[in-house]
């Protein structure tokens, strides 16, 4: 397997920006479709940005009285680290993507949490790749590819995207760019409105299918395959590769779309859990960084009571999906039922989600 010249730069990110608190800037709105838009940052004390590409921030976002956190894949690369972008799709119901597309504008300042995340290239190396996508899916492998192109990496890429249709297409100018620019990576589109004239053995009509796949990625079982898109999408891929006999140890995906919570799910997520227990026990929790002590319920989430008592603290799903709470346990012991968002390696090195965990005793957490 090739060794790549670059491992020392994405070594050198992977301990920097974990869970710190940044205030941004907007110095840039850039229309990318007709609903979707790319929001650009710097930070507020001019710091830079360190992440792996493919990782997400959580945005902390005033809107309608109530404090709303969200999680964004950070769609540019982390090799222009003096700043950092989001592109969003607008959703008819959603809360947060309809309040950033019609309410931040250039000089606008929002709160932002992050990176995390574990779905990205840069510490899994692989002779060839295989990028799925749809609509704003695009977003962490954009990331990816973003980074393979500044780097000069001329690494074996093939990038499919799913859209509704070629003017619903996000970035394909710049893909067809890069495609032009490094003789390995490949972009083809699949879209389900498509005029016959436009057809062409890069642009497909309909859906991904086993068959569209076979043709575009004739060696797709032989390669490293990331997919990120909505969940129906993702279903999808992984029926068409189960299929195929796909080994899915080489398959790796990201997904979470909290942006159409209604107000009032959101509201029943944040707020506090009363301490409730057969005994009425409670227990320390210590937060060393925030130098707070609080008191929790055995039947609280740590993540609850640290909000009703006024601490600020990365989170977004609060279901033990997204990761965006995760936080080292220093000592102590607690009940956490999670929904994915920790892998088992990193409970192994004692780390948790503080919004799906209960106390089992004293707990010290490095927040």
């Amino acid at each position: 397997m090739q060794t790549r010249n670059t491992d020392a730069f994405w070594t050198k990110l992977a301990a920097a920006w974990q869970g710190e608190e940044v205030d941004l800037i907007c110095i840039e709105v850039r229309q990318e479709t007709h609903d979707v838009k790319s929001f650009f940052f710097v930070a507020a004390d001019s710091s830079q940005f360190h992440f792996s590409p493919g990782q997400f921030i959580t945005l902390e976002l005033a809107i309608g009285g109530e404090t709303i956190s969200r999680c964004y894949t950070i769609s540019s690369a982390p090799t222009r680290p003096h700043s950092i972008s989001i592109t969003v799709k607008r959703h008819p119901n959603g809360i947060v993507s309809n309040w950033l597309h019609d309410n931040l504008n250039i000089g606008s300042k929002v709160a932002a949490f992050g990176p995390n995340g574990e779905f990205t290239t840069a510490d899994l190396k692989a002779e060839k790749y295989l990028f799925l996508s749809a609509g704003s899916g695009v977003t962490p492998l954009m990331s990816m590819t973003r980074a393979f192109h500044e780097l000069a990496e001329n690494q074996d890429v093939v990038f499919i995207h799913s859209a509704r249709s070629p003017d619903d297409i996000i970035f394909r100018k710049e893909l067809d760019l890069i495609a032009f620019n490094q003789p390995k990576f490949h972009a083809a589109y699949i879209c389900e409105q498509l005029e016959d004239a436009l057809r062409s053995a890069y642009l497909l009509a309909g859906r991904l299918t086993l068959e569209a796949l076979t043709q575009l990625v004739p060696d797709f079982k032989s390669r490293e395959i990331f997919t990120c898109g909505p969940a129906p999408y993702m279903a999808a891929v992984r029926a068409i590769l189960g299929a195929a006999g796909f080994d899915m140890a080489h398959y790796h995906e990201e997904s979470f779309s909290f942006d159409a919570l209604p107000n009032s799910v959101q509201a029943a997520e944040t707020a506090a859990k009363p301490a409730l227990s057969h005994d009425g026990a409670a227990f320390s929790v210590q937060f060393t960084k925030s130098e707070r002590t609080l008191d929790c319920g055995t039947n609280e989430f740590v993540l609850d009571v640290a909000k009703n008592a006024g601490l600020r603290l990365p989170f977004a799903c609060s279901k033990g999906v997204c990761g965006t709470c995760k936080s080292k346990l220093l000592s102590g012991k607690v009940d956490m039922k999670h929904g994915g968002g920790i892998r088992q390696r990193e409970i192994d090195a004692g780390m948790i989600l503080i919004c799906c965990s209960k106390p089992l005793s004293d707990l010290v957490i490095e927040k």
